[in-house]
């Protein structure tokens, strides 16, 4: 990322990989894996595309709607106390 800093450390580095992304819209959320980012070297703060997101956002909304098959995971829930 050219003329970049790091909203958080304020670092001037980042390095582009891939990593998982977890979505969330009222009470569901999609995993989202190998998603393309630039991560800050110093702080790991993440930083992604828009069209990255609003990809991921609209397949959310495709699988909601049962236009999109993916896997199910089910993941145990509590409460903290």
């Amino acid at each position: 990322m050219q003329n970049f800093k790091c909203s958080f450390c304020g670092n001037k580095h980042t390095v582009h990989k891939k990593t998982q992304y977890i979505y969330r819209h009222d009470d569901n959320f999609l995993i989202v894996n190998d998603v393309p980012c630039e991560e800050c070297e110093f702080c790991g703060e993440q930083y992604f595309e828009a069209e990255v997101l609003k990809r991921i956002e609209s397949h959310f909304h495709e699988i909601n709607a049962g236009k999109r098959k993916v896997e199910h995971l089910d993941v145990p829930v509590e409460n903290f106390g």
